[in-house]
């Protein structure tokens, strides 16, 4: 069983699963393929003077990968509670299950709905629905979680990845039962 399982692995869901597997979660990262950052190019990211949506989308995989976010590469189509946590299936048949589940669906709503989360209007243009969420992250599911577009939040990548990473904390701060903080210290 996972500890967190992240489904969606654009900004927000990479940026989860990075933090996830990087405090020693075991985490798995689903990606169907279909984000939109994909398509946008990014003069505005914090760190990175410019870049292509594919890289960027690459490169968030590539880290999370690093610190041992095991990535798929398919379409989660159901989230269902059983036992201690989830089992989410793909299109594929496939089924995983997690502990605790990030949704990072970006514009996507309909597998939330799907699993019984609560949706409200969203407020960005051209998003009508997202995710209800508290500042957290939690739904109105215990163990499901939401970040980025999906969860209301700006559609500007670096926000998303923000948030993402906001989440991540979040449920990790839950399983360790106290405040998780994740600082690196420049090698001398």
């Amino acid at each position: 069983m996972y500890e967190i399982a992240v489904i969606g692995a654009g900004p927000a869901g990479a940026s989860a699963a990075l933090f996830a597997a990087k405090a020693g979660k075991k985490t798995l990262l689903i990606d169907n393929d279909k984000g939109m950052t994909r398509r946008g190019w990014y003069e505005n990211y914090y760190g990175i003077s410019e870049i292509g949506g594919p890289d960027l989308v690459e490169t968030g995989h590539k880290q999370a990968i690093k610190f041992g976010a095991e990535l798929i590469a398919e379409q989660a189509v159901s989230i269902a509670k059983s036992g201690e946590g989830f089992t989410i299936e793909t299109e594929s048949g496939a089924a995983y299950e997690a502990k605790h589940v990030i949704l990072a669906t970006g514009v996507m709503t309909d597998l939330a709905a799907k699993a019984g989360v609560v949706t409200k209007d969203g407020t960005e243009p051209r998003i009508k629905t997202v995710v209800a969420v508290d500042a957290a992250g939690k739904t109105n599911i215990d163990g499901i979680w939401a970040a980025g577009t999906v969860a209301g939040v700006s559609v500007h990548a670096v926000i998303t990845a923000g948030d993402g990473a906001k989440v991540a904390i979040n449920v990790i701060s839950e399983l360790n039962g106290a405040r998780y903080v994740d600082h690196d210290v420049l090698k001398a």
